[in-house]
């Protein structure tokens, strides 16, 4: 498979400018993928440069570098600071994470991600994972399963689609999910809506925000004064804890302040405003439209 059919890296340009590459340094592409990024990331490096690329679906080995400077590590970047240790990193220069699902993953009906076709309820990120989007929709209390699609989905009619699912149980495909809930979507809202869904399904299969919570914990403990930190997000949820993070330290937001009042915070943040796609980004890869970039540095 060609790697530009795998993934089009969002902000490509913007994200390697963001990590302020060193030749010497030592960098993580915390989302392999495609290895778009990380392809951009060598070319910056020196024969001392190192970079590990950690992704949890082994799907994207097959797109691994061809370089003893780099090194695949096939872990969720969950486990970023024990997998750092066990190839011997003890500090590295700048961490890129893309957080947006691959070409490669909605292209394949069989992963379940899409709702352009039917197909088993799965969309798990890493394969050797037991849980399933079927065992959630088949397994969930509609109270729960309600609080997964509004927290995460941010859909307002999240109580009469749990409803409508428990009822309709059991499901094992995209298609059943579907004609559960077409009826419950507005028209002109129906992809938009179905997306939303979707997404709810894929946050809670693959813990995607609990994982980035741990991420960027790690990323305080793994980088070297200086270092930066470079995240694409695609959605509210993602945002808001990589902003508050940026901002104060923590992905809650709480503000520590210094005997003068400053507010006390181990970043310095590169990226005063977001940094989103351009039209032409947009004309050639839609689904980067969401993106959005934060770059911050870490000083102490």
């Amino acid at each position: 498979m060609e790697h530009s059919v795998y993934h089009i890296p969002a902000l490509l340009q913007a994200s390697i400018d963001g990590l302020a590459v060193k030749a010497d340094g030592t960098y993580v592409d915390a989302t392999f993928g495609g290895g778009g990024h990380s392809r951009a990331i060598m070319e910056r490096l020196g024969a001392q440069g190192r970079l590990i690329g950690f992704d949890q679906d082994m799907d994207a080995w097959q797109n691994r570098l061809d370089d003893p400077r780099f090194t695949f590590a096939h872990a969720n970047f969950a486990y970023l600071k024990n997998f750092l240790r066990y190839y011997g990193v003890e500090g590295v220069d700048g961490i890129l994470a893309d957080l947006g699902v691959s070409f490669h993953h909605f292209d394949d009906v069989d992963r379940g991600f899409t709702f352009r076709g039917d197909g088993p309820l799965d969309m798990r990120m890493n394969r050797a994972a037991s849980f399933t989007a079927r065992e959630l929709l088949n397994t969930y209390s509609e109270e729960r399963l309600a609080d997964v699609l509004y927290l995460y989905g941010e859909l307002r009619q999240s109580r009469r689609l749990a409803a409508a699912i428990v009822k309709a149980r059991p499901l094992s495909t995209t298609g059943e999910l579907l004609e559960v809930a077409r009826p419950l979507v507005k028209a002109s809202q129906e992809k938009k809506e179905l997306s939303m869904l979707f997404q709810a399904l894929r946050i809670e299969v693959n813990g995607e925000l609990d994982a980035l919570r741990r991420l960027l914990s790690q990323s305080l403990d793994v980088l070297k004064p200086g270092g930066r930190l470079a995240i694409i997000t695609y959605h509210s949820l993602e945002d808001r804890l990589v902003k508050n993070f940026m901002r104060t330290g923590n992905v809650e937001g709480r503000q520590q302040k210094d005997f003068y009042g400053r507010v006390d915070t181990p970043w310095r943040v590169i990226t005063g405003k977001v940094i989103v796609p351009d039209d032409d980004e947009v004309a050639r890869n839609p689904r980067s439209r969401s993106a959005k970039l934060r770059v911050a540095e870490k000083v102490e």
